[in-house]
């Protein structure tokens, strides 16, 4: 199953990739490239040369990329996904999840400082201070929610996702409860550029500042991984904000049983996600420019 879910996460996220560079160029009046560009892409740079620099700490240097796919994969498995419950339900909750999505940008950090280039030097520093700014309100967001549903009913565990997602919050709170969640929801989709290193929080990445920063030295297979680990982890972002606030299913709804309702809800679920991203990642680095690293 967790082949599956690897493979589920890996194909979606090149999928909604694709979406969102053809979407994104037409906002910007252009043609775009074709959908399944990112496999092409993605193929191209598995069969190029994995070039180390001289001077790199070289098992790190090749490390890195393994770690931050393997922990974007690994947060997936504690996500609802589909209308399914996570894979790993009752062996983790909300505080593991955050925790986890600090690996991928770690992974990144690291690999850049052990590449010995003064261009991914500074891009990890810049991945650094980033990481200040969006994991402390992301953290006060789920704790947030946690804590509305721990009040609202006690038996629950309050930090467990599946539990959360089993009871919307928006039918936790009244009017004014209402605008809370509404900031919450702000706050989680102002933070989603920065947490998966899109317009205009990519400083640590910007190629007309530092020739691409954190990836300066990075080719081949180790460059592919981290494009896929970018995949999964905006896939697991997105699902985690659909678990959070979007919880609904509509089989339900429609009295639908067996294979339709699973399709049904499976359905549902990917355009939930695809939104998610279309506002947090999409229309986020087309409507505005890169910032300065004094003002992320």
């Amino acid at each position: 199953m967790v082949v599956i879910v690897a493979f589920v996460g890996i194909v979606l996220g090149l999928l909604l990739k694709g979406v969102d560079r053809i979407l994104a160029a037409r906002m910007q009046a252009r043609v775009g490239p074709p959908l399944l560009q990112p496999f092409t892409d993605l193929k191209k740079l598995m069969m190029k040369e994995n070039i180390v620099p001289k001077n790199a700490v070289a098992w790190l240097f090749n490390l890195m990329p393994f770690v931050a796919l393997v922990s974007a994969v690994a947060i997936l498995l504690y996500l609802p996904l589909f209308g399914f419950p996570p894979l790993l339900e009752g062996h983790g909750d909300l505080i593991l999840i955050v925790y986890l999505f600090t690996f991928p940008a770690l992974a990144m950090v690291i690999g850049g400082f052990a590449s010995a280039s003064p261009y991914a030097t500074i891009g990890a520093q810049r991945e650094m201070a980033t990481m200040v700014g969006y994991e402390f309100p992301l953290a006060i967001a789920v704790v947030s929610i946690a804590w509305l549903v721990s009040i609202s009913n006690p038996a629950v565990s309050a930090f467990s996702l599946s539990a959360i997602a089993s009871i919307p919050v928006w039918g936790l709170v009244g009017p004014i409860g209402l605008v809370g969640i509404a900031l919450l929801f702000i706050v989680i989709m102002t933070v989603m550029p920065g947490e998966l290193g899109k317009l205009p929080f990519d400083a640590a990445e910007a190629e007309t500042e530092i020739a691409g920063g954190i990836l300066a030295e990075y080719s081949g297979r180790n460059l592919a991984l981290f494009y896929l680990a970018d995949a999964v982890k905006a896939v697991a972002m997105g699902s985690l904000v659909v678990a959070l606030f979007l919880p609904w299913n509509i089989a339900e709804t429609f009295g639908l049983l067996g294979i339709n309702a699973i399709l049904a809800d499976a359905i549902f679920f990917v355009a939930k996600l695809f939104a998610v991203l279309f506002v947090g990642m999409t229309f986020s680095r087309v409507a505005f420019a890169r910032l300065r690293i004094t003002q992320i």
